[in-house]
């Protein structure tokens, strides 16, 4: 009979030399691949990826118990602003631990929330050059705010509060204004943000002729959920929708990518309501101010003429000796003048009023056919890019396992690769190669 052990003698031996050999703590880089709490614990899987292919080269299983969790969180999210969450870099203090009936882990004793800021600001700077690269981080902020903004796309959370507000502060507006309102459903925290709020700017884009702007709010939640906001994803779509687009997500000392792409960014949901409101009050006053003016204008003409009217009474007496039949002609003149200067000035009034009608509705025709143009050239540059365009003039497209090949040095001989053409595919074997 061989000598043995049983499983438990076994595991036991593994803890205490675990123990004897790792009995320090250890500081590591590493990214989170899946974070979650249960009854006040966190479990977290960590991984590392090469750098070249995004492939993971390490993969770990760690533990944060309650106590230290607590602490560990609270102090991460007070200086970053933002909880830890799936795809996100950090430097983590852990020790070695092996239970004879739950295998190894690592054990989170404390974590360096300045690392994660460092990392978190190259990811904005990276999504910001990028932008900038493409040649879209302002492009919605020059669409021009329609003058009329009344019709209004909205992305929010059905539930939440800032929504509620948003829509009590349009319709109880102090002008009496009618705003017309849409819910286009999205989730505002969390890791679903990107793909939610794209989801709904989609159904919008759809329907972008009823709309006058887009509006995406957020009433309340902690800073830390606005993470959501800040993908290249999301700010691509705002950058280049055809509506203006207006937020109020964030809190006063926070700005997101999504606010920087954005064509106006405000703090609060109640913020782009009143902006609304008051872009509306500006137009209703510039409308009021041109028919004051038409009205004043014929008011200083009634009372020229009347003035005049006034002035000749008081040669009556004179003309009287001139004879009735001189008088009562030179009356009637005159009352065929004053009536002609009258209507005149009326006349001239709604000629001015009609013609800054005209210029309004021009203004803004011009402006939708400018849009329309821009609209069409990005059409266009987005088909200039299309890989099959340019297959279809004798390119192809090289593969292997998958992935584009770029180089000889990515091929070894006996290698099958597959050739991409407009009209097919090619699959070859790899007899010789040479540079």
């Amino acid at each position: 009979m061989r000598e043995s052990l049983s499983l438990l003698e076994l595991n036991i031996m593994v803890r205490d030399a675990i123990d004897a050999s790792l009995p320090d703590l250890f500081w590591v880089e590493a990214e989170i691949a899946e974070i979650r709490e249960n009854r006040g614990h966190c479990y977290v899987e960590l991984v590392q990826k090469d750098e070249r292919g995004n492939t993971p080269v390490a993969k770990a299983s760690a533990k944060c118990w309650r106590n230290t969790w607590a602490l560990v969180r609270n102090n991460f999210e007070r200086i970053t602003g933002q909880g830890m969450a799936a795809g996100m870099k950090v430097l983590l203090q852990v020790y070695a631990q092996f239970h004879e009936s739950y295998g190894f882990s690592w054990i989170i004793a404390d974590a360096d929330p300045v690392y994660t800021m460092g990392d978190m600001a190259r990811r904005r700077r990276d999504i910001i050059e990028k932008l900038k690269e493409y040649g879209v981080l302002n492009l919605n902020k020059e669409l021009a705010m329609p003058l009329f903004a009344q019709h209004i796309a909205v992305v929010s959370s059905a539930t939440a509060a800032g929504y509620g507000d948003f829509c009590n502060q349009l319709s109880e507006n102090p002008y009496g204004f009618n705003f017309h309102t849409r819910l286009f459903p999205a989730v505002m925290q969390g890791e679903k943000v990107e793909e939610s709020v794209i989801s709904a700017l989609d159904a919008i884009n759809a329907e972008a002729q009823d709309f006058d702007c887009v509006v995406i709010i957020r009433g309340g939640g902690a800073a830390s959920d606005l993470s959501g906001f800040d993908t290249l994803a999301l700010a691509e779509n705002v950058a280049n929708f055809p509506l203006p687009v207006i937020t109020g997500i964030g809190h006063e000392r926070d700005e997101t990518v999504l606010d920087m792409v954005a064509h106006t960014a405000l703090k609060t949901p109640t913020a782009v309501a009143a902006y609304l409101i008051d872009n509306l009050k500006q137009v209703a006053d510039a409308l009021a101010a041109a028919e004051r003016f038409a009205a004043d204008s014929s008011r200083r003409v009634l009372t020229s003429a009347a003035a005049y009217v006034d002035k000749l009474s008081l040669r009556l007496p004179v003309m009287a000796r001139m004879g009735c039949s001189l008088r009562q002609a030179a009356l009637q003149m005159l009352t065929e003048k004053i009536n002609s200067a009258a209507g005149m000035a009326i006349r001239n009034g709604q000629h001015r009023l009609a013609a800054a009608t005209v210029g309004i509705e021009s203004s803004v025709l011009r402006h939708r056919q400018s849009m329309t143009h821009r609209l069409d050239m990005l059409a266009q540059r987005v088909k200039a890019s299309d890989p099959y365009s340019l297959m279809s003039k004798g390119y192809s497209l090289t593969l292997h396992n998958g992935k584009a090949v770029r180089s000889v040095e990515q091929l070894n001989e006996g290698d099958e690769i597959v050739t991409m053409l407009a009209d097919g595919r090619l699959k070859s074997r790899i007899e010789q190669k040479s540079q």
